[in-house]
């Protein structure tokens, strides 16, 4: 472990085994304060390995969102502890020691829970790579939104749902930003130059993805042109099924 991903002051991270291309090295479980963040995947090795961080002293379970990479382990890790409780909390409430803060986008009920200065930021950023956006009911536009709404906070670390902690905060997020703004430029000018298959608009926008990562690419461009669409930025002769 590099020296920049050393576990900050009172947080500890157990990495589940489900390495994948989606989850980088596997997703990341944490411990902050006698609480769980995002148990992962429901596997009896994993949740072993967070009982022993946990020194069997868990009093409750919170989640960033529902998906099942992150949200599976947390009812058997509950029912192992002692029937502690599992709570996806609303942006706005207050959940064991954490704020919950509402940061849609990657899912419609993802938060960010915030410790101090750290932040437990589930999906809404990767410690490597970009982050997966559905596309359909604004998604990116509140994903972009979240984005922002995090990079007006005096954040120290965060800690991402998979890969190493983020320790510049503030750089990563305008990274993350400006990404997302280069694919829309990228497709609008695609678009401008008479682009209008799946095939093509790829081939322009995301000339860089991995041949592995396609299917992922394709629901992320869908989520471009859903967020062009609603701003009626989009021309009326794209292929079938594109929006």
């Amino acid at each position: 472990m590099s020296a920049e991903d050393r576990d900050p002051s009172g947080i500890t991270r157990v990495r589940a085994p489900n390495p994948s291309p989606m989850t980088l090295d596997g997703t990341n479980t944490y411990l902050a304060a006698g609480w769980v963040v995002d148990p992962g995947p429901a596997d009896p090795a994993h949740l072993d390995a967070v009982q022993a961080a946990a020194r069997d002293a868990i009093e409750g379970i919170a989640l960033t969102h529902s998906h099942r990479d992150h949200s599976e382990g947390a009812e058997p890790l509950a029912e192992r502890a002692g029937g502690v409780p599992v709570i996806l909390p609303r942006g706005g409430e207050e959940v064991g020691p954490f704020r919950a803060l509402a940061t849609p986008g990657h899912a419609p009920d993802h938060v960010c829970l915030l410790l101090g200065g750290v932040c437990f930021a589930g999906d809404i950023v990767m410690g490597r790579g970009s982050v997966f956006i559905q596309p359909g009911e604004g998604a990116l536009a509140s994903y972009l939104e979240s984005l922002r709404t995090l990079l007006a906070l005096d954040l120290d670390v965060l800690c991402p749902g998979h890969g190493p902690y983020i320790w510049d905060p503030q750089t990563r997020l305008s990274e993350y930003l400006e990404h997302r703004m280069e694919r829309e430029r990228l497709l609008l000018e695609a678009l401008d130059a008479g682009a209008r298959t799946e095939d093509e608009l790829i081939r322009h926008a995301w000339s860089d993805a991995p041949a592995a990562l396609r299917p992922a690419t394709e629901l992320t461009l869908r989520a471009h042109l859903d967020k062009l669409a609603r701003e009626g930025r989009l021309p009326n002769d794209l292929d079938a099924g594109l929006v």
